[in-house]
């Protein structure tokens, strides 16, 4: 009985040390061995791993793609059109005991720290490098802007053991302050570009106004030549077939105008008319069948 009291807590505590001496690294970590803080070893292979308890430390590191997106900062590119950019990176840990002389006991979140204190001055130094436009960097261009950023801080990153693979911008804006102004200037050039449009119009309208006035004028001045000239040919037309009638029988001519004239004379139902006794008007009224002394007028068109 007085065996079994101290066998059972024996291997009570054997057990408990075999268990914390026995560690697992996953396929997505990596391990460093701290003895009394220093480091002792490190386990990039995953697998099952032994240490020794109380005296040795197991300090785990996520060695897949970590993300980062970094705080907005304004940049001025060279046109000094201010703009407001943020960005996010990605990296992984490369090298754990660089990565642990640089971040102590920070992890992942002091790593988040140093690395954007990387990114923000290449950023302003990349968009605000000679040649660098707000344009450039709000255009198809910037993919190479973001290359030249990935490749500096690339290089500074080593010495904490990071890689960074890409770094993004993911917004691009005007800052506050900037925007109503900016939206004003924007308004006044649509507003310019609307008014020589409009005075385009205008004057393009007013060069086909006065082309249609033009050919209105030379139309109606053609038609009225061609009037004119139809007109005079038809009064000639008419002048000779009279002189043909009147030559042919001068009698039945001068009785025709006669009733011409005297149809349009009398009209009406009480028509009423003051001649001179002597007049050759009434001729062929006074003296039927005869002819008169004299030619009466010919009726006036």
């Amino acid at each position: 009985m007085r065996k079994a009291t101290f066998i059972i807590p024996a291997i009570v505590i054997v057990m408990a040390i075999i268990m914390s001496s026995v560690f697992i690294v996953d396929e997505r970590q990596r391990a460093l061995v701290l003895r009394f803080g220093d480091i002792r070893s490190e386990i990039e292979e995953p697998g099952l791993n032994f240490r020794i308890p109380i005296i040795e430390q197991i300090v785990l590191y996520d060695s897949r793609i970590q993300s980062l997106d970094t705080a907005p900062i304004e940049v001025t590119p060279s046109d000094d059109r201010r703009l407001v950019v943020d960005a996010f990176a990605r990296y992984r840990i490369i090298d754990t005991r660089q990565f642990r002389l640089a971040v102590g006991n920070g992890g992942l979140r002091e790593a988040d720290r140093l690395l954007e204190d990387i990114l923000n001055p290449q950023i302003r130094a990349v968009l605000g490098a000679d040649g660098v436009t707000s344009n450039t960097i709000l255009s198809s261009d910037r993919a190479e802007l973001m290359q030249r950023i990935t490749a500096q801080a690339r290089v500074l990153a080593e010495p904490l053991g990071l890689d960074v693979l890409d770094v993004r911008l993911k917004q691009t804006a005007l800052p506050l302050q900037n925007l109503e102004a900016t939206f004003a200037r924007m308004r006044a050039e649509r507003e310019r570009e609307a008014t020589d449009e409009r005075a385009r119009g205008e004057e393009a309208a007013q060069r086909v106004r006065a082309q249609a006035d033009r050919t209105v004028v030379e139309l109606v001045s053609d038609s009225a030549r061609e009037a004119e000239i139809i007109r005079g040919e038809a009064d000639a037309e008419r002048n000779r077939i009279f002189a043909e009638a009147f030559g042919q029988d001068p009698d039945f001519f001068e009785f025709y105008r006669s009733m011409t004239a005297y149809e349009r004379a009398l009209t009406g139902e009480n028509s009423s008319m003051v001649l001179s006794p002597d007049s050759a008007f009434f001729d062929f009224f006074a003296q039927p069948g005869g002819r008169a002394p004299a030619a009466v007028p010919a009726p006036v068109e």
